[in-house]
């Protein structure tokens, strides 16, 4: 470890930090819009290091780095860049967007589709933000961007400890430090996919040029120098419970006892994204062979993307006992995992986790390189699959009574809140014409859960990759109970107070939706597992936020169709 180094690149962010709080709007602008340039210069070059490493290249699977590589970094920075113009110019960043107000007075921001760009390329998905019960739409504009409304801003360093998963978080995190809360950054890349950092270092050059960003590498040990370091004002970290708690109580004999005491070695604000026991929630209803062949699909593609190593993907699938149809969606998502496309395990110490699955399920069954377990007891609180985070290629699912949709429902919500391990995403699957049969019950059952993204015909990952929707868990855990974590990120309206956001979309692609009343035109989402064009179509999507020019949308359009 090279103090000497680590010291220099904290000491030049400190002096700079007073700088950046104070920058003018436009001068930020300004770097935002060479920051774009030089990503979408690079995105190639991003995505080559990320599929060579993950063992996707020259597959389908490497539209995943396109995706939620340089797509989702280019479509925040376009995003936040809206809102910062409005702000400069002293208008509103929320002008068109629809506020509503629920009966029980909580205020919801519907934040996509924000403009034609997105009612075109994800028609049928949309977005909404629902804030903390307090603000109503007459606080609500008073409570954006708040960090512009500060008269004389005090300077901070932010600590970013990097994901080693997906590879927009550590930038988009970075970004959300700089942009949203007005720190400058040092920015720890994980050693997993440090193979990034040159890339990374290069488009975020004007900022590493003027000491507003710097880059480190190392192991656990530098991160640990860096988290008690004097300069250090703020830490934000994406990983595991674990982690934090090793951050925040330290790794010694007395650690646990600290916790337990809430005696933390470190005293200073520490912001997560953590992970968790995400579950799936299907509700019984008048499901065809199609919808189960399709939503098989789509609960592979929750547990499978990136390999399984995502903090939301999918791990208990919860179904109803007394559903006939049970049974048939089980046996199509068993084919499902075995026969999608094989990738290699990549990430350190999943092999060993998915064994330790079946160590504890005997009956897990092994379905060409994953695991699934069914019906385990939804009865044991302390099961493994409901208490411990798998990151790998392993589902499990659980059976719930309910004499109808209803009845399941809120057995199924009240599961997912006691039992399940963490607050970071939940999924429901539901029937257009079982949805309209519960009317309002389906929306007080997504006011009940207590999740950061929900996510209905949708996966959580969709709300991950919406720029303007927050991501971040259920808010209320503590230090000594962090669960999935403290704080939010992504959010580029700048919202000061949301609750969750609640991802929406079609329960079936174009062209069976629109046969079944269903006005979408989304055909199978570029992001599912089984998506024949997926890598077209994301290299097309992020030539097309790069720049904004119309021309790439008959491609995108041309290869989605196709998928």
């Amino acid at each position: 470890m090279d103090t000497q180094s680590l010291n220099k690149a904290v000491s030049d962010l400190a002096g700079a930090k007073d700088k950046w709080a104070h920058l003018p709007i436009g001068v930020r602008l300004d770097y935002l819009e060479r920051v774009r340039v030089l990503l979408g210069q690079s995105a190639e070059e991003w995505v080559d290091a990320a599929v060579a490493a993950k063992g996707t290249a020259g597959t389908p699977l490497a539209g995943e780095e396109w995706i939620s590589g340089p797509y989702g970094v280019l479509s925040w920075i376009n995003a936040v860049m809206q809102t910062l113009k409005a702000v400069d110019a002293g208008t509103d960043p929320l002008a068109g967007l629809a506020v509503r107000q629920r009966a029980d007075g909580q205020t919801v921001v519907r934040v996509s589709p924000y403009d034609y760009q997105d009612k075109l390329l994800l028609n049928g998905f949309g977005a909404e933000v629902w804030m903390t019960p307090g603000i109503t739409p007459g606080t609500l504009r008073a409570d954006v961007a708040t960090k512009y409304q500060e008269h004389d801003p005090a300077g901070q360093v932010a600590l970013v400890l990097g994901a080693g998963n997906i590879a927009s978080i550590a930038p988009l995190d970075v970004l959300y430090k700089l942009y949203a809360d007005g720190e400058v950054v040092v920015l720890k890349m994980n050693p997993v996919n440090d193979y990034l950092g040159p890339v990374l270092e290069k488009i975020f050059a004007p900022l590493v040029a003027d000491d507003y960003l710097r880059f480190v590498y190392g192991g656990a040990d530098v991160g640990d120098y860096l988290c008690t370091h004097e300069l250090v004002d703020t830490i934000h970290m994406t990983g595991s419970e674990r982690t934090h708690d090793a951050i925040v109580y330290g790794t010694g004999a007395d650690a646990a006892d600290r916790k337990k005491e809430d005696r933390p070695r470190l005293t200073k604000p520490v912001t997560s994204e953590l992970g968790g026991v995400g579950p799936t929630i299907v509700v019984p209803g008048p499901w065809s062979a199609a919808d189960i062949s399709f939503q098989a699909e789509h609960i592979a593609t929750q547990k499978l993307h990136n390999s399984g190593f995502n903090c939301i993907a999918a791990q208990v699938l919860v179904l109803p006992a007394d559903w006939s149809l049970s049974a048939d969606l089980i046996s199509a998502l068993r084919e499902t995992l075995r026969t999608v496309q094989s990738r290699p395990v990549y990430y350190p110490g999943a092999d060993d986790r998915r064994a330790a699955v079946g160590v504890e399920y005997s009956s897990a069954e092994e379905l060409g390189g994953r695991t699934l377990v069914c019906d385990v007891d939804a009865s044991d609180s302390s099961a493994y699959a409901f208490t411990q985070e798998f990151f790998t290629p392993a589902l499990a699912t659980t059976t719930l009574p309910g004499a109808d949709a209803a009845e399941f429902l809120r057995n199924a919500v009240a599961f997912a809140n006691d039992t399940l391990h963490g607050t970071l995403g939940a999924n429901i699957l539901i029937h257009p014409r079982t949805a309209a049969a519960l009317g309002p019950a389906l929306e007080d059952a997504i006011a009940d859960l207590r999740y950061g993204t929900i996510a209905v015909n949708a996966w959580t990952g969709v709300g991950y990759n919406t720029p303007r929707a927050t991501w971040g868990a259920f808010p209320g855990h503590t230090r000594d109970d962090v669960q999935s974590g403290i704080g939010v990120v992504h959010n580029a309206l700048l919202l000061g107070s949301p609750q969750k956001t609640v991802v929406t979309g079609p329960f079936r692609p174009f062209p069976r939706s629109y046969l079944h009343g269903e006005f979408a035109m989304s055909p199978r989402p570029p992001w599912f597992v089984t998506n024949r064009t997926a890598e077209l179509t994301g290299r097309r999507l992020t030539a097309f936020a790069a720049d904004g020019n119309p021309r790439h949308l008959p491609g995108i359009f041309t290869s989605a169709l196709r998928g």
